[in-house]
């Protein structure tokens, strides 16, 4: 489910929680109800328990919302800028920029990454979920860098595969606090929904199986104690590098999700950039290895701490 974040205006200062949730999402009051109920629904940190308690101007509201609906498929936009790095007539690698989301959902149905590949490639538009059509994994909106998208049938369905056989490489680019102790490591932890704030996703023995490769590339002290790690998934769940960093104490730097903001080294985005990209070609079989250099906003976080230490 996307995730919507929003402050009350004075304009919904005293109104009901439902009818706030029912206007941000787009849903009918009922089904706003429901999700009230079903414990999507957060005031200041806290869970939302009845749909008839009034919000205060201020009050930040987090609503983990449904996802679009059937019959709202997402339509081409040229307007949308995709940064296109590998393209034939199987496949188009993307070098997702962030802030920009990969596909519709509640609180982002126009001006996402698919609308934009609609425009550049209408061969999608018949492949995988219409709702987002050529897409097989994705990037969170904070996460940049560079992802694959299916042009046939037959690719969407190679692709799934070989994300399933675990043979596609994603290796991930982070600044985390801290300096783990190991300089390599396997994350080894289940995650699911969290039961103590639903809108976020925790390590919890019910979750679904989920592991994380880490390496340390440097570690620095100035201004603050941090590490550079690259990470590589072997699974794909949501946050899951995140999660699986914060779990042991060491949170993506600028994650205000995930205890990642710290004011010694201020971050507008989590510093997360997925830098390299591997795969057999569906059709030739030929390995495509594709890397994508740090952005510029996030080698100016880097240009900001001081020398690597041993």
């Amino acid at each position: 489910m996307p995730t919507i974040h929003e402050d009350v205006p004075a304009a919904l200062d005293g109104q009901r929680i439902d009818r706030v949730v029912a206007m941000l999402t787009g849903v009918s009051r009922t089904e706003a109800t429901d999700l009230v109920k079903a414990g999507a629904v957060a005031v200041d940190g806290k869970q939302a328990t009845r749909g008839a308690d009034r919000l205060h101007e201020g009050q930040a509201v987090v609503i983990e919302a449904p996802d679009a609906q059937p019959d709202a498929r997402p339509e081409p936009d040229a307007s949308v800028e995709i940064p296109v790095v590998y393209v034939d007539d199987q496949v188009v690698v993307v070098d997702k920029p962030a802030d920009l989301v990969v596909h519709p959902g509640a609180g982002h149905v126009d001006g996402t990454m698919v609308s934009g590949l609609l425009a550049a490639f209408p061969d999608v538009v018949d492949v995988g979920d219409p709702q987002r059509p050529g897409i097989v994994h994705r990037l969170d909106r904070g996460t940049s860098g560079l992802l694959v998208v299916a042009r046939t049938p037959e690719a969407y369905e190679s692709l799934v595969a070989q994300l399933g056989a675990r043979t596609v490489t994603r290796r991930y680019r982070t600044l985390v606090w801290g300096h783990p102790e190991s300089s390599r490591g396997l994350i080894d932890a289940p995650i699911g929904r969290s039961p103590k704030h639903p809108t976020k996703m925790a390590v919890t023995s019910t979750g679904k199986e989920a592991r994380t490769r880490y390496e340390v590339v440097s570690r620095h002290q100035e201004p603050t104690p941090t590490a550079v790690l690259t990470c590589r998934l072997e699974t794909g769940r949501t946050h899951q590098i995140r999660v699986h960093l914060a779990a042991i104490g060491h949170s993506v730097v600028g994650d205000d999700r995930y205890d990642g903001i710290r004011q010694t080294l201020p971050v507008a985005r989590p510093f997360l950039h997925a830098e390299e990209l591997g795969f057999d070609h569906p059709t030739t079989g030929e390995r495509i290895s594709l890397q994508s250099p740090l952005p510029a906003d996030l080698a100016a976080v880097i240009d900001q701490i001081g020398p690597a230490v041993d």
